[in-house]
């Protein structure tokens, strides 16, 4: 049998021969700044509905997002799987089974996302806004935004895909590209379709959805033609099989079910957060501000995290593939403390500027940012753990250990603040900064116990393999 054709862009092979630091930082740094150029979308979104709607447009979108996250990180989580596959196989310099894995995952996540996520999120879209006690007039605005998220989510996840297959592979810098297509897309697409422009009417959080739906769209569009061709280090196999292949479908499952599992508890995590937010007597307000400073400005803090997770996971896997154990736990520690340093310089500015940060998302109202500035406060603290736990995070699902922060993050993210915030509610009364402080404890746990299991090594043990079809 002929050997199978291989990438027109071969693996990077000094992941896994040359210096460590600059392996990492090559990954990291376009990634981190794809996830801040990729950001400002969602920085631009709250920034004009609350300049032209109002804060309950941002507390719309702030829910919204929530809610749309619990279902798709599920989905998401078939791509943590194809990571782990990716870089191993490309640490082994195995081009067949990348290729196949990559498909595979593709095939997968799309029988998924339009066969499921969108049909069952429209239809329940109204039920889950109920659920989080949102007040009447920010379900008015979210249930649009919600349902249109829902339905045309696919070129979101092949957007995913795509990012998370080529860093796997070593290639952080096309997705960085094609991000800043797609952010500048979307800011142009709110622009006219926010506010309203011409023969174009002011479609408010609808017009939010709408633009980043096009925008991914088209980039998933451009992305199946590419892995077509194959262009990139990463390719859709030159010659099938096209169907489903059970053996690697099972293999996404083992690695991504616990992450997708993950997801979910932190997510559902945060809803229940978000219930509790909704019980306070001022529960618009502080939607509002938790909703810009904790999802959007705390994003300052996990776009460079989740830079250097991905960078670490990608580093360490394709180390471990390749039979250098000590290589992938030096990249974790070394990418930990790149983490903790960034956020403390970041949560500087929530100690010292946090009414200028607010201003620019449009929160002029009294309450919503006194409300604001004490979160940002508690923030400033919480950064520096939580980056921390990512990277140690990205250590584990990189070598293929995606259950112990499975573990970890039902403990830290869910039992944790919830239980708490429950605690003062039936005893003492419960208050804001009482929700503030639940979340940096549970972000402590998180950089306590994620430190501890990798220090462990139980993830040296773990073998990864898909049979090959060429052999």
């Amino acid at each position: 049998m002929p050997a199978p054709k291989s990438n027109a862009k071969g693996f990077d092979r000094s992941i896994v021969e040359g210096p460590l630091l600059p392996a990492v930082w090559r990954i990291a740094w376009p990634t981190m700044l794809q996830n801040v150029i990729g950001g400002l979308q969602g920085v631009v979104d709250h920034a004009m509905v609350g300049h032209y709607v109002g804060y309950t447009a941002n507390a719309a979108i702030g829910v919204s997002l929530q809610l749309f996250l619990v279902v798709v990180v599920f989905i998401s989580s078939l791509f943590t799987g194809m990571s782990v596959l990716v870089a191993r196989f490309a640490g082994a310099g195995d081009s067949e089974r990348v290729n196949r894995t990559v498909y595979q995952a593709f095939l997968t996540a799309v029988t998924l996302s339009v066969g499921i996520l969108a049909p069952v999120g429209y239809f329940l879209a109204p039920s889950l806004l109920g659920m989080v006690n949102a007040a009447p007039e920010v379900q008015a605005e979210a249930l649009p935004y919600l349902r249109i998220m829902f339905g045309f989510s696919f070129g979101m996840l092949v957007f995913f895909m795509l990012g998370g297959a080529l860093r796997s592979a070593g290639d952080a810098k096309t997705p960085l590209r094609i991000g800043v297509v797609v952010t500048a897309m979307n800011i142009t697409l709110n622009v006219l379709l926010i506010r309203g422009f011409g023969p174009i009417p002011a479609l408010g959080t609808a017009g939010a959805a709408m633009g980043t739906v096009i925008a991914t769209g088209s980039a998933a569009v451009y992305a199946l033609i590419a892995l077509k061709r194959g262009s990139w280090v990463v390719r859709f196999p030159h010659a099938g099989p096209w169907g489903p292949d059970w053996e690697v479908i099972r293999s996404l499952f083992r690695f991504g079910l616990p992450a997708g599992i993950q997801g979910i508890a932190m997510n559902i995590g945060g809803v229940l957060l978000l219930g509790f937010i909704g019980s306070l007597a001022m529960s618009a307000q502080a939607q509002a501000a938790y909703a810009v400073a904790y999802t959007e400005l705390f994003s300052l803090v996990t776009w460079t995290a989740v830079g250097l997770m991905g960078a670490v996971a990608t580093v360490a896997g394709q180390n471990l593939g390749a039979g250098q154990p000590e290589r992938a736990e030096q990249a974790t520690h070394m990418a930990a403390r790149m983490a903790a340093g960034g956020a403390a310089v970041i949560g500087l500015a929530y100690v010292f500027m946090p009414r200028v940060l607010l201003a620019a998302f449009g929160m002029r109202d009294p309450a919503v940012v006194e409300i604001g500035v004490e979160l940002l406060r508690v923030l400033s603290i919480s950064g520096v753990f939580i980056a921390v736990a990512l990277t140690y995070t990205g250590g584990l699902q990189g070598t293929g250990d995606t259950r112990s922060p499975l573990y970890i993050s039902i403990i830290s993210q869910v039992v944790l603040p919830i239980g708490l915030c429950f605690l003062l509610q039936q005893t003492i009364g419960l208050e804001a900064m009482h929700i503030w402080l639940a979340i940096l404890l549970g972000h402590m746990t998180r950089c306590g116990l994620s430190a501890w299991r990798f220090g462990q090594g139980q993830w040296r043990a773990i073998t990864v393999d898909v049979g090959s079809r060429a052999a």
